[in-house]
């Protein structure tokens, strides 16, 4: 394993954070619903028809420092068509705030991005600008400047009235990182990618020997940009006794994608008791995995009784511990899944926790005859 917390990357442009993250879905009002009533997002915005827009509705979800968007095609001439046939419902979309699109968009295309849309910037109800390159599998990054937006969200979105629901808060505050998997041998072409096109830093690597258990394994690579806001694990298969839990996803998927969300807590125990109350379903991890934590982990907050009871992870490193979760696939293609972290001052993924989550991870492979 390689890990380093000194900054290697060479910035090229401020990206401030995650703006967004966008989904195609099949049907995004009752997703809508879902991400409400388990996840306590709120209403926020809303296009289609009735703005508009006659070849999708997209629905804009917050919760706290987090937006997701759902968009689902209502004309089979949108690109969404092709890719919910392909893929299924999934994370299109990781958008980033920035300054300058025109800039950013330029500077990227000059370092080798591929491109997916132009700048464009409307005018209406003040200057919202926007651009998108290409990245692994179909999905893309979108940059947005609308710091002189006076509208909502973004034109030809109106605000979104939903009637009342009731729900515990999540206590869900932003995003910490987006994985992505990607196809054998791949994953250093990305690496290279992130590292040239937007000067990212590599700062954590794993290789096979790190992250296998008895019957499968994996490599992973972590981009981040330089204010630590943008972090970006990318993993790829390695060779195992089986299919590796890559390998389930690539086939699921059909082709490289998001795999999963790490959305940031800082009350892990609450967040994880709410969302579990709401219905939110959770991976199950052994007991076993509580009977030497502390000599592990060594001292920590947190009650390990009620840790074990929800079924949390908890890893430490050099700079502190984090306590972890990870949800079960959101869809029914074993794709997309969430993860739920609180960081005590610890920069990693949870390396300690590898052995304990793939064995939870390839058990539910099992099940579905996919190991």
């Amino acid at each position: 394993m390689y890990m380093t917390d000194k900054w290697e990357g060479e910035e090229h442009f401020n990206i401030k954070r995650f703006k967004y993250l966008e989904f195609y879905v099949g049907n995004a009002k009752q997703i809508v619903h879902f991400y409400r009533s388990t996840f306590g997002f709120a209403p926020y915005a809303y296009c289609g028809p009735e703005t508009g827009v006659y070849s999708h509705v997209s629905y804009v979800l917050k919760c706290r420092k987090i937006f997701f968007v759902f968009t689902t095609p209502i004309k089979s001439s949108h690109p969404a068509s092709d890719w919910l046939k392909k893929h299924g419902d999934g994370v299109r979309d990781i958008a980033f705030d920035v300054e300058d699109v025109d800039f950013v968009y330029e500077s990227c295309m000059k370092r080798g991005a591929i491109s997916n849309s132009k700048p464009n910037t409307s005018e209406e109800d003040g200057p919202f600008s926007i651009a998108s390159i290409k990245t692994y599998g179909d999905t893309i990054h979108s940059f947005i400047d609308n710091s002189k937006y006076k509208g909502i969200w973004a034109p030809k979105f109106k605000k979104l009235i939903l009637p009342e629901i009731n729900t515990t808060d999540s206590k869900l505050v932003l995003i910490d990182h987006v994985v992505g998997n990607v196809e054998w041998d791949k994953m250093d072409y990305w690496r290279e990618y992130y590292e040239n096109v937007f000067g990212f830093g590599t700062f954590v690597r794993f290789d096979d020997g790190d992250i296998s258990t008895q019957y499968s394994a994996l490599k992973s690579v972590v981009l981040r940009s330089k204010n630590w806001k943008i972090k970006l694990p990318i993993n790829e298969p390695a060779k195992g006794l089986k299919k590796s839990q890559i390998e389930e996803y690539l086939d699921f998927n059909e082709g490289a994608g998001v795999q999963h969300i790490a959305i940031l807590t800082d009350d892990i125990i609450t967040s994880i008791a709410n969302l579990k109350n709401n219905g939110v379903d959770f991976l199950d991890i052994p007991d076993t995995y509580y009977d030497d934590l502390s000599k592990r982990v060594g001292g920590i907050d947190e009650d390990i009784k009620k840790l074990k009871e929800l079924n949390i992870l908890v890893d430490r490193d050099e700079y502190g511990y984090l306590l972890q979760i990870f949800t079960k696939p959101l869809q029914d293609r074993p794709t997309l899944f969430i993860e739920i972290i609180q960081r005590k001052g610890s920069k990693g993924f949870g390396q300690g926790n590898f052995q304990a989550l793939f064995e939870s991870i390839e058990k539910a492979q099992g099940e579905r005859g996919n190991l």
